[in-house]
């Protein structure tokens, strides 16, 4: 045990000399005596590890030129395209840092903001990325129930592990996220507690969120927030995404009635006056992605190069 403390506190030295202090593998090698590939090796795990976050601070010309055709299509307010692994391969690597870096540009602001955030693989990726600050006089507030249908936590939850990160009040939705009836939403909405984040949700400045595909692969189904009946039932009903359990149609319509009825989450407002910002690429998210641009469910997207220009595509 000792024998590995040593060898990461030695690769986090090295990390932090190569990408923070600028120094070469030649110096570090010399500084520590030790050889250049073995300070090679740790400063490659440095990074294997977590120890060292790597983030691209150049932006690149094709990603730059990407962004600013879907600002001009979608009338998107942010827009942020990050290189693709392969032209061919759509991936959400590297989706985490990108959104992390957008999302810490908006904590760095000194007058308070109130952040939504919804759930899901790339928001948790973001939230492992987040890098520790000061965010104490803003407000996070979780738009989606975080209850699955047998009554177990969510483990995409995000909104408690971004507010221990910046320090930050935050308020959960403690929620199924689709119950029985409409009724019973009803009901649960009318609870004082519920009532207090419901009336916060309508004053949130910013948004983070996923977009989900409504197929056999939908997230809602694979995660046990939908059964087999209910997914039958949306795809009857053409849903082809959603958003924070929102589902809609491939004009990025909201679906009336289906589990829509049945939903906890904080409304969706079309063409909101406030910043959405959509993080998805893989290929098949891209009909969910480009319906949610369409029908402006959506004014901000984080993608990459391979969805960008599918979503450009006429």
């Amino acid at each position: 045990m000792s024998s590995k403390v040593d060898k990461l506190d030695l690769a986090a030295r090295a990390g932090w000399l190569y990408y923070v202090a600028g120094c070469t593998q030649e110096e570090i090698a010399s500084q520590f005596g030790i050889s250049r590939q073995s300070a090679q090796r740790m400063v490659s795990l440095s990074v294997s590890e977590k120890l060292i976050k790597v983030r691209l601070d150049h932006p690149v010309s094709n990603c730059m030129k990407l962004a600013k055709q879907l600002k001009e299509k979608y009338s998107l307010k942010e827009c942020e395209v990050i290189p693709a692994v392969s032209k061919d391969v759509s991936t959400n690597v590297g989706l985490g840092q990108a959104g992390a870096a957008m999302m810490e540009k908006y904590i760095e602001a000194k007058e308070p903001v109130i952040i939504g955030l919804g759930t899901g693989r790339v928001l948790n990726m973001i939230a492992n990325e987040l890098s520790p600050m000061n965010g104490s006089h803003h407000r996070l507030l979780s738009l989606v129930g975080n209850m699955a249908n047998d009554g177990s936590a969510s483990s995409q939850e995000v909104v408690s592990k971004i507010a221990d990160k910046i320090n930050a009040t935050y308020y959960p939705m403690p929620l199924p996220l689709i119950v029985s009836t409409k009724e019973e939403r009803d009901l649960l909405h009318n609870q004082e507690s519920t009532k207090n984040v419901l009336a916060l949700g309508k004053k949130v400045d910013i948004s983070f969120v996923g977009i989900g595909q409504i197929d056999d692969s939908a997230p809602m189904y694979k995660d046990n927030f939908i059964n087999q009946r209910e997914l039958d039932s949306l795809l009857k009903n053409n849903a082809v995404g959603e958003i924070i359990g929102w589902a809609f149609d491939v004009n990025g319509n909201i679906l009336k009635g289906d589990t829509n009825s049945r939903l906890t989450s904080i409304p969706l407002t079309k063409d909101s006056d406030k910043l959405v910002i959509g993080i998805a690429a893989v290929k098949p998210k891209f009909a969910a992605i480009k319906a949610a641009l369409t029908g402006k469910l959506i004014n901000g997207l984080i993608t990459n190069e391979v969805c960008a220009k599918a979503l450009l595509e006429k």
